[in-house]
């Protein structure tokens, strides 16, 4: 997978804690950091979508770094 097939997410700053998105088709949705970028992440839009209104509501936040 070439480097422009990738989108840096917009709340990514400069540096390296960036976040990477590919969708190379409307069923797949590919995740990278810049700090690993080999490891990634593949999911779809549904999936993605209700991790993503989880953490708005708050309902992750007991999940801690480990």
């Amino acid at each position: 997978m070439s480097a422009r097939d990738w989108q840096k997410s917009s709340f990514s700053g400069e540096g390296n804690a960036c976040l990477y998105v590919s969708a190379p088709d409307g069923a797949t949705i590919r995740l990278r950091e810049s700090d690993e970028p080999n490891t990634i992440l593949t999911t779809n839009p549904t999936a993605l979508s209700a991790l993503i209104r989880s953490a708005k509501a708050g309902q992750l936040d007991h999940i801690s770094k480990g």
